[in-house]
């Protein structure tokens, strides 16, 4: 591919260098040091000048420092003359503060992307929003992919026929539903309430368990209260078999050890859009890779080709 140069920041560089490997290019290196007061600088050590610029970088902890490297590399890549600058942002955390639900809250998903349009980003490409409508949060196009594809891809192996897909909350149940689609399965969801970050309480789940194969789908685990919380109704129902899946495995404080201890979760699935955790590790853990879809849709949104593929609601395997 010509006329592209495909860089990567310090939160995730395994990740862009499979994308690079599946694009049949090289990751271009990026320096990136600090000063004696604690300032970062960023240098992209490649040329950019009327080049198609990509910016691989998830917003992982420590997110902040991870997100004024991104703008400074999308403010290196600007200065140097880049014909278009797109943030390839696989996990984009502050899609979480997306709606002012106390008084004089901060929005820091709709900031963030204004941050980022200011540096110069010319396009951002994502990966399961927390919510659809934060990609309205940018003035500049935005390709919202998901991961379903490679979750069903993988759930394909087992016998699907008495299956239920189980949202832990009804905000995440249209993604939920058109993987239930995806599969041919059954779609459940929780009745959630959430107090504080690491606190809810779910009455309920709305739909067929009982008997069942369980997939529990979130779009990210974090700290993982919202799964045990499920987890504990669910068993209320006897299901037949739990599995756990997700796009983001963040597994905070925790919370891999914690799932991967409860006996009648078989499985833990979630993709490598965030680096895996090194300090936890479970045998039910199972990392799949989203690096062919990000690399598809690089390569198509430099040629000008529709990204629409991956990226619409799927329609059957």
């Amino acid at each position: 591919m010509r006329d592209i140069a495909v860089f990567s920041g310090s939160a995730h560089p395994e990740l862009a260098e499979e994308v690079c490997a599946h694009l049949g290019v090289p990751l271009s290196p990026t320096r990136v040091s600090r000063f004696a007061n604690d300032c970062l600088e960023v240098q992209l050590q490649a040329n950019c000048r009327e080049r198609d610029v990509f910016l691989i970088q998830p917003l992982v902890r420590p997110v902040q420092e991870h997100l004024v490297e991104l703008l400074m590399m999308c403010d290196a890549a600007r200065g140097a003359s880049a014909a278009r600058i797109t943030v390839v942002m696989p996990h984009y955390s502050y899609a979480r503060s997306d709606k002012k639900d106390a008084p004089r809250i901060s929005l820091g998903g709709r900031l963030v992307a204004d941050l980022l349009v200011a540096a110069g980003a010319s396009r951002v490409l994502a990966m399961t929003l927390h919510a659809p409508q934060v990609h309205g949060f940018f003035s500049v196009p935005v390709d919202h992919l998901h991961a379903l594809r490679e979750l069903a891809e993988y759930f394909g192996r087992y016998d699907l026929t008495c299956t239920t897909v189980v949202s832990p909350d009804l905000g995440n149940a249209k993604e939920a539903a058109a993987f239930a689609r995806l599969i041919g399965a059954q779609v459940a969801a929780g009745a959630k309430q959430r107090f504080a970050d690491d606190r809810v309480s779910i009455s309920s789940v709305i739909g067929e368990v009982t008997d069942r194969d369980v997939i529990v789908l979130d779009d990210e685990i974090a700290k993982g209260s919202t799964v045990l919380e499920l987890l504990d109704k669910l068993r209320e129902m006897r299901p037949r078999s739990i599995r756990v899946a997700c796009t983001h495995g963040l597994f905070a404080a925790g919370a891999l050890k914690r799932l991967g201890e409860q006996p009648d979760v078989l499985e833990i699935v979630c993709t490598n859009t965030v680096p895996a955790p090194a300090d936890e590790q479970t045998d039910k853990l199972r990392v799949l890779s989203i690096a062919p879809a990000l690399a598809e849709a690089v390569r198509r949104i430099h040629n000008g080709e529709s990204v629409s593929a991956l990226f619409e609601e799927p329609r059957g395997v």
